[in-house]
């Protein structure tokens, strides 16, 4: 850091002297040089940096879903290589390693990664196929998984697709296997070789009641590469992995606080192949304790069957409301109570009826329980709903059910999206929009009322424990839309400061899913997906699930510009010229422009930059050569200003300014100007050492400037003839005005959550995923847009639009380029 401070003084008196001599190319050359060597010096610095970066593990979107900094992994690619080369597949984006193991310690004791010939005798991906038994739970506490796992082989058509079955540990065995898995949206394929962590030649993790079986804990790795280790799989949902196993979205239901008609949704969720799981609150000072009627506290148990039984004493018979469920452990720790195996109630259940639900009574870990019980004992209870490409034709067929879903992906951006809860309610109506339209009520609801289940999921969060993010605390609310209230898009502050919800998530909380269901009737309704706090920033999913149809679509504006939203917009003052007398206008352009009679982006940053220095956001500090020649930074003083035309282009530029009518806009008539300045090299007096170098950032950037240019250059010669420089400052004072408008306190800065309304106020009409790019782009950490951005903003839509519009020879809001074509037009832009 010395060495680089060093540099910069040296450089900095090298421009002070360069500007010294009234050598403008000499000036340029300097700092050309002083910018070259910083950036030659980043650059090393990011090369430096990078190999660590590659090494990070980030979900991302390519086929192992491990992010943009590691390669694709394609199974077959990697298995035909291996297999000419006669090589086993050694994993180097999940190494067998302990950072693969944990994030937060390292492992008590060593661990050991085999393979499973190195385990076991004959090892066999699958042993006499598969099944719930074959789930086992080792040290991790990852039961949520293994409910899940067990869970998933009930069904054999859900079960490869998650687990491709052709794979083996004798034909074309290579030492890698591959599994898929739902991610938001997608299904991903996640390789893995087949190194499994072991200690004293035992698994450590998840395993088979078998031991040369291996399918499960293979599983358990794939599983643990998606999230970025084996710690990451600690404490979790079983609805979680039964939403990355089937895709489906699940809901859980507190059965101390039970609705009447539990039993029912259970029902139609056994109908619908729902995948179930529950579980009791764990004992806080005892891991996984045992209740005295032979159930395990803090662990999840997958729920296998739902019906009725019938039931014949001797004084009566009837049906009795039953719940098959099993521990995943698969040992003898089962209930112990009622209908527990072998009880005494079972003998009054027919024998037909014994077989039909496939009664035995091994000590497997699998057992029945009365639906009363099942209320008494356990406390909460999870629910897969299943994507309707769950099914297989055979399935519905045979009468299963199948729910109708809609889906789409959002994002929230601080200062443009992200406008948090309700309470917030000046930003709330900045969240994301969704409208859903239900037609038809549910088949067999005597109210004529439809079934909706609304899931809110945030995106990536699990994968990042290692670098401290944890889940966002999320939410939703729904609201009823009439056909008037339908027009409006987005909904504006107005309709929720007047209207009240009609539905809304049970909590805002911090899970990855947020999950409720809705009897609501037939209409149209407005979703409203949020954080709970305004300004933090996260990528969701929402779903909506329901028994008949669904539409479900943005409730966003359209892009384009103009139309009616126009007059109902914040107004703002007539534009005027920046000179309001057109022959000074014209006096002032001819003394800029030159023999050529135009203006470049560099004589057009002089102009912005002095006559609308007022109106820039104020820089926090400066650079300072003191007497001495140490380079310090200082905060600007009371009526400095730090800004573009009485700074460094002041110091380039003003000893040929005088005698201009330039000077006086530059501001080299200003004393301040003439203190920033120095006495005047060319007059042979010596430089101030005190001379104020600004920081370059500050006043319109060559990019505002170059493209404020481009968007009205017709025959891209890269200048401004008088014609097209009075538009651009028409513009501008249009823009500088709308400015005005919202930033109230005069900082120069407005809030993100206002660049909508802003840009509607010039016209433009921008939908969510641009506005949240604009607010990456041109937003500051804090959610604000300054001045030259907000004008920059402008600019960008102005010129795409117009673009856009001269080859939309239909009007039909379609235009074709060729990439060359398209290159050209926008690389200029």
């Amino acid at each position: 850091m010395d060495d680089l401070k060093g540099f910069l003084r040296q450089a900095g008196q090298e421009f002070l002297n360069a500007a010294g001599d009234a050598a403008m190319g000499a000036a340029k050359e300097v700092v050309g040089s002083v910018i070259n060597e910083i950036f030659i010096k980043k650059e090393a610095d990011t090369k430096r940096v990078l190999p660590s970066i590659k090494n990070m593990r980030v979900l991302g979107e390519t086929s192992s879903n491990l992010g943009p900094y590691s390669e694709v992994q394609d199974y077959e690619t990697i298995l035909n290589s291996c297999l000419s080369s006669g090589s086993l597949f050694e994993d180097p984006i999940f190494p067998a390693n302990n950072e693969s193991l944990m994030f937060s310690r390292r492992p008590d004791r060593h661990i050991e990664w085999l393979r499973p010939h190195e385990i076991a005798d004959n090892p066999q991906f699958f042993v006499e196929g598969f099944s719930r038994f074959d789930v086992q739970q080792g040290e991790l506490g990852d039961c949520w998984l293994l409910a899940a796992t067990a869970n998933l082989t009930q069904e054999s058509n859900l079960f490869f697709r998650v687990v491709p079955p052709e794979q083996s540990f004798e034909e074309n065995y290579a030492g890698i296997f591959h599994f898929r898995f739902w991610q938001y949206g997608k299904w991903v394929d996640v390789t893995i070789d087949d190194r499994l962590p072991t200690s004293r030649g035992e698994l450590v993790y998840m395993h088979s009641t078998e031991k040369n079986e291996f399918w499960s804990a293979l599983l358990e790795k794939a599983y643990a590469k998606l999230h970025g280790s084996y710690e990451a799989l600690k404490g979790g949902s079983t609805c979680e992995a039964l939403e990355d196993f089937t895709g489906g979205v699940s809901e859980w239901y507190d059965l101390k606080e039970a609705p009447g008609n539990l039993f029912a949704i259970l029902q139609k969720a056994a109908d619908r192949n729902s995948m179930m799981g529950c579980s009791i609150e764990p004992d806080p000072n005892v891991l996984e304790a045992e209740t005295p009627q032979g159930l395990i506290r803090g662990h999840a148990y997958s729920i296998t069957k739902v019906c009725f039984i019938d039931i014949v004493t001797p004084n009566r018979q009837g049906k009795i409301p039953m719940i098959r469920m099993r521990n995943p452990w698969g040992n003898e720790a089962e209930w112990n109570g009622p209908w527990s195996d072998s009880s005494a109630e079972w003998r009054y259940i027919p024998e037909d009826q014994k077989q039909e639900i496939g009664l035995t009574f091994d000590r497997d870990g699998e057992f029945w329980m009365s639906f009363q019980d099942f209320l008494q004992h356990f406390d909460r209870v999870e629910i897969c709903n299943l994507s309707p490409d769950s099914l297989t034709e055979d399935q519905q067929n045979s009468g299963k059910r199948k729910w109708e879903m809609s889906m789409y992906e959002g994002e929230w951006t601080p200062g443009v999206t992200a406008g948090g809860c309700r309470n917030f309610l000046d930003t709330f109506w900045h969240n994301p929009q969704y409208i859903i339209t239900l037609v038809d009520p549910d088949e067999d609801d005597e109210e004529g009322h439809c079934t909706v289940i609304v899931g809110l999921m945030q995106k990536n969060r699990r994968s990042k424990r290692n670098m401290g993010m944890e889940c966002l605390t999320i939410g939703f609310a729904i609201y009823n839309l009439n056909e008037r209230e339908l027009e409006s898009r987005p909904q504006g502050l107005n309709f929720f400061r007047y209207k009240s919800s009609v539905g809304r998530s049970p909590h805002f909380i911090n899970t990855r899913e947020v999950c409720a269901r809705f009897k609501l009737p037939p209409g149209h309704y407005l979703i409203v997906p949020s954080t709970f706090d305004p300004n933090e920033e996260g990528e969701f999913i929402i779903r909506v699930f329901s028994e008949t149809q669904n539409n479900m679509e943005e409730n966003d504006d359209h892009v384009g510009y103009g139309g009616k939203a126009d007059t109902i917009t914040p107004g703002y003052p007539t534009p005027k010229p920046l000179d309001p007398q057109k022959e000074s206008l014209r006096r002032l352009f001819d003394s800029i422009a030159g023999k050529d009679m135009e203006v470049d982006w560099m004589e057009l940053k002089r102009i912005l930059d002095h006559s609308m220095r007022d109106d820039l956001p104020k820089p926090v500090v400066y650079n300072r050569f003191t007497a001495n020649n140490a380079f310090e930074t200082q905060a600007a003083g009371p009526g400095e200003d730090a800004g573009g035309a009485c700074g460094l282009l002041s110091l380039i530029c003003g000893p040929f300014l005088k005698g201009t009518p330039f000077e006086d806009q530059l501001g080299g008539s200003d004393p301040s100007s003439k203190r920033l300045m120095g006495d005047n090299p060319s007059d042979g007096a010596a430089i101030t050492s005190g001379a104020v170098i600004v920081d370059e950032t500050h006043g319109f950037s060559k990019d505002v400037c170059r493209s404020m240019v481009a968007m009205l250059d017709a025959d891209k010669s890269g200048k401004l003839g008088f014609e097209e420089f009075e538009t651009l400052l028409s513009d501008i004072a249009k823009w500088k005005a709308i400015f005005k408008v919202y930033d109230v306190e005069n900082t120069g800065r407005v809030s993100g959550f206002q660049l909508r309304e802003a840009l509607n106020s010039a016209g433009y009409h921008l939908n969510n995923r641009v506005l949240n790019v604009l607010g990456h782009r041109y937003g500051s950490r804090d959610g604000q847009i300054a001045f030259d951005d907000f004008i920059m903003c402008a600019v960008k839509i102005k010129t795409y639009i117009e673009i856009f519009k001269e080859r939309d020879t239909e009007k039909n809001e379609t235009a074709t380029f060729t990439l060359e074509e398209w290159i050209e037009r926008t690389i200029y832009s």
